[in-house]
């Protein structure tokens, strides 16, 4: 990239942040082909303006609100740190588990790292027709899709008749998403009737795990899902320097991918 002045840089700062959410210093650095140094004083300028925070190595966008946007574009954003978190989440299923997946793009991630496992006797549950759609023809994974009515930004099925199949079941492990955590007001999506349905999916699940990025930390979606007390695992791929100790005094396990 040619050489780029300070309103030029920080102007690409934003885009990126825009696009994916997180941005961090050596990437910038390496993109930009300036020192370290130079991206930190280009993220505090922007941060004196109250555009980013600050985390450990890099930033977010000072934008807290998170809106609902379709499933393909939410699907570049964070791609290898999803696909980090996927795969580690992968990790936690084990022979006969009976598992539930949200409509989320990192829970896309995490059946896909499920499909280069051996995992036998395996039954899924999803309200998300792209997770379904990926489990056609693996015979070790029994697929329960829940019905009702079909969200068309996320391709997610929603309404009283997946709220009924939740009630019918039972599960060993729930791995979710949201569009946002917060440590004042929760984990959150941005449509209520999503929100409604992950709520039973904790009912019904023996365990909830987690599985947010590092650009959800800090942002809020318009319906909260749960309390940060009611997630028993969190996987993601990098958290701010004051998270850890937060998520352990909740009893919450921390696990970086």
């Amino acid at each position: 990239m040619a050489s780029l002045d300070p309103a030029e840089r920080r102007s690409y700062v934003l885009d990126q942040l825009d696009e994916k959410g997180h941005v961090s210093v050596q990437d910038l650095g390496n993109e930009l082909d300036v020192s370290d140094v130079t991206i930190r004083k280009d993220l505090q300028f922007l941060e004196d303006q109250n555009l980013v925070i600050r985390t450990h190595g890099g930033a977010l966008s000072a934008d807290r609100f998170a809106y609902d946007v379709p499933f393909e574009k939410k699907a570049q954003r964070q791609k290898e740190e999803k696909r980090r978190i996927g795969k580690k989440a992968a990790q936690m299923v084990t022979d006969q588990d009976t598992v539930i997946l949200d409509s989320g793009t990192t829970t896309l991630q995490v059946l896909r790292g499920l499909k280069n496992r051996e995992v036998e006797d395996l039954t899924v549950s999803t309200n998300s027709i792209h997770i379904a759609l990926e489990t056609v023809g693996i015979s070790a994974i029994e697929v329960l899709l829940l019905g009702g009515s079909v969200r068309s930004k996320s391709a997610s099925v929603v309404g009283p008749y997946a709220e009924q199949m939740l009630r019918d079941h039972a599960f060993s492990k729930l791995f979710l998403a949201g569009d946002g955590l917060d440590f004042g007001h929760g984990l959150t999506t941005t449509d209520d009737q999503e929100a409604h349905l992950n709520q039973l999916m904790i009912e019904s699940a023996d365990q909830t795990i987690a599985v947010v990025d590092s650009s959800k930390f800090g942002r809020r979606g318009l319906c909260r899902i749960c309390k940060t007390e009611a997630i028993d695992v969190l996987i993601t791929d990098a958290t701010p320097d004051d998270t850890d100790q937060r998520l352990a005094e909740q009893n919450i396990r921390v696990v970086v991918a």
